[in-house]
């Protein structure tokens, strides 16, 4: 009789975190980097918040990054938005907003210049104004009016109110490559343009650039951040 191999070559390769770097590593790194990019202009920054776990490693990344500066260096602002559709679930919007409300006082109170903003759409935009009032049909797949109408437009809005304001802006997302296929394609092909590394061009926005430190980061990478850091705003 012959024995069955204990190794039959099926068993999958496993990724090791951060490829292969330490959680300090990576972060005293991505950190040093933010921090550079910070002092390099007087370029706002306008980071994009849901609350989720990618905006959210963003968020610390920067938080640790501003808070390691000198006060005299921390000299722009860095605007928090996060959308509120108006039609989200009330624990889930209860929550955004008691976060963002504590994001503001931990700011504060550690003197970094992070300002959160909650942002909802106009009234010709809101959901039931155009489901009722206007008879659109409930969104679907292949008519997914909402999302452009209750979460982009106030986002973009406001972008271009800060660029208005000061010429520039730098977007800071929690984009990862390893979000679909889709997205590392889109990612990949904005990389031909960029100013540096994880820096691009805004393709839907003049005057703005995409920042996105997180961008190769696996899942497992955002959570082990996640779990193992502590949230700097104690939310």
């Amino acid at each position: 009789m012959s024995t069955i191999p204990l190794d039959l070559g099926l068993t999958p390769v496993r990724r090791k975190p951060f490829n292969g770097q330490s959680l300090h590593e990576v972060t005293a790194q991505l950190t040093a980097e933010i921090r550079e990019l910070y002092t390099a202009d007087q370029v706002p920054w306008v980071i994009g918040y849901s609350g989720g776990k990618d905006s959210t490693a963003v968020l610390q990344l920067v938080w640790m990054a501003l808070r390691d500066l000198p006060a005299e260096q921390r000299t722009k602002t860095v605007h928090v938005i996060s959308t509120d559709t108006l039609v989200e679930n009330p624990v889930v919007a209860a929550w955004v907003s008691m976060s963002l409300d504590t994001m503001q006082k931990a700011a504060d109170a550690q003197q970094l210049p992070i300002e959160p903003h909650r942002l909802t759409p106009e009234i010709k935009d809101t959901f039931w104004v155009n489901l009722i009032g206007r008879g659109y049909p409930a969104p679907r797949p292949k008519f997914r009016w909402c999302t452009e109408r209750l979460k982009i437009k106030p986002s973009n809005a406001f972008i271009r109110s800060v660029v208005a304001a000061h010429g520039e802006a730098i977007m800071v997302l929690g984009i990862r490559k390893a979000e679909s296929q889709a997205r590392a394609r889109a990612m990949e092909k904005h990389e031909k343009r960029r100013v540096r590394d994880r820096l691009s061009p805004n393709a839907n926005l003049p005057n703005s650039l995409v920042y996105s430190p997180v961008e190769d980061w696996t899942n497992d990478d955002v959570w082990e951040f996640l779990m193992q850091i502590p949230n700097p705003w104690g939310y």
